[in-house]
């Protein structure tokens, strides 16, 4: 029997939505690897797959995270 449990990160009141059951939880379900968040409020939670993709739209539309290059192909300064 272990001396110490291992405890899931997080606290109750904190919401986060589990990508392993793809459901809202309320508090430390899953283990943080399997999950978004914490939230502040469920609905933000429910909402965290939507939130993401809108973000990877942002930054792969983002040009400051695209190199710019000469035609030579040496990046430019």
């Amino acid at each position: 029997m272990p001396l110490f449990k291992k405890r899931t990160a997080g606290k109750p009141g904190e919401w986060y939505y589990c990508l392993e059951h793809k459901k809202v939880e309320e508090g430390p379900e899953c283990p943080a690897k399997d999950r978004f968040g914490p939230y502040t409020t469920r609905t933000e939670a429910e909402h965290a797959m939507e939130t993401a993709r809108e973000r990877n739209l942002e930054w792969e539309n983002d040009p400051r995270w695209h190199d710019a290059r000469t035609e030579g192909g040496a990046d430019e300064d």
